[in-house]
C-alpha cells in the first residue's frame, strides 16, 4: 500500500498517475479562475 492510498482517499487507485493529474488540472483551474475573478471584480480587468 502506498502512502497515497491511506487518509482521506482510502480506495483502491487513489495514486493512479491519471488520477492525480485530473485532481490536480482541477484545483489549479479553480484556483486560477478564483484569481481571475478576483482580478476582473478588484480592478475591472478585461
Amino acid at each position: 500500500m502506498s502512502d497515497l492510498n491511506r487518509g482521506i482517499m482510502k480506495f483502491e487507485g487513489a495514486d493512479k498517475p491519471a488520477l492525480v493529474a485530473v485532481s490536480a488540472i482541477l484545483v489549479l483551474g479553480a484556483i486560477t479562475a478564483l484569481i481571475f475573478w478576483a482580478l476582473t471584480t478588484a480592478y475591472s480587468v478585461g
